[in-house]
């Protein structure tokens, strides 16, 4: 009877060990997770992060020192589209701002309205490839994903001029796998990803999804959005005029990526908005 009370005992603790350790193994692997992979990154090492690493994160904060030093820099990036009535409505609201941003476009969308892509390009926004039909990456093999890489930088260089094009790449919907980053990798892509999901994709009002992006503000910081998002337009003056009140200057991810080193991009600081 003791025996059996004793397994039971030792069962519990080592389910709640396992807890434990899934939760804290999870919520690392978050505040780890890059909003960047270069073309000469270990892919590996920069999804899969060693425990030493994951415990340093875990007990050691950003100081106030850290936080200071890190620039004020924030790059808007929409992704999806071009879309025939909310790409005109984001441009009216991002020229009013006088903002520039980066649009990962859908290389099939951008052949359907090629006016648009050349209108972002025109309203000196930076365009990034999104791939030409935007599918799940992570269940596609590699000569499938090198395709869709290729074909979406095919149509979009055969309507727009920006580097941007060739060098920065986000996979739809935030899936991928560690072979679809090295894909991009070998055709010489950065891969692109954010350090605060603004949550557009939901049904989300504009003082929420301002409220959100305020709270979750961080230095220097990858905003994703959406370019189909009404609510992102209307949100987006009261965004701008918070984040310039604090300091922040609006660019596009290349000139993000230019200055500020990668290490600062993949672990931004938290600063209050």
């Amino acid at each position: 009877m003791k025996g059996a009370r004793a397994l039971l005992i030792a069962g519990v603790l080592m389910v709640a060990v396992s807890y434990v350790l899934y939760r804290l193994f999870a919520h690392t692997s978050a505040m780890l997770a890059p909003a960047v992979i270069t073309p000469h990154m270990d892919v590996h090492r920069a999804l899969s992060p060693d425990l030493s690493a994951r415990v340093d994160r875990l007990l050691h904060e950003p100081s106030d020192r850290v936080r200071q030093g890190r620039p004020r820099l924030i790059a808007l990036t929409f992704d999806d589209g071009p879309y025939a009535v909310t790409t005109p409505l984001l441009l009216g609201v991002l020229g009013d701002l006088r903002v520039p941003a980066t649009f990962f476009l859908i290389g099939r969308d951008a052949e359907q309205f090629p006016e648009l892509t050349e209108r972002i390009e025109r309203l000196h926004h930076e365009i990034a490839n999104h791939t030409y039909s935007h599918p799940n990456l992570d269940q596609l093999g590699d000569r499938a994903v090198r395709m869709e890489l290729v074909r979406g930088r095919a149509v979009l260089g055969r309507l727009a001029r920006d580097p941007g094009i060739a060098t920065l790449f986000r996979p739809p919907h935030g899936r991928y796998t560690e072979e679809t980053i090295k894909v991009a990798q070998s055709v010489g892509y950065h891969t692109v990803f954010w350090s605060d999901d603004g949550g557009d994709w939901r049904l989300m009002s504009p003082v929420q999804l301002a409220a959100h992006l305020e709270s979750h503000a961080s230095a220097p910081e990858i905003v994703l959005l959406h370019n189909g998002s009404l609510a992102t337009v209307f949100a987006l003056p009261d965004v701008v005029r918070r984040f310039q009140a604090a300091g922040y200057q609006f660019v596009t991810v290349s000139q993000l990526l230019t200055r500020a080193p990668a290490e600062q991009v993949n672990h931004p600081a938290k600063n209050p908005v």
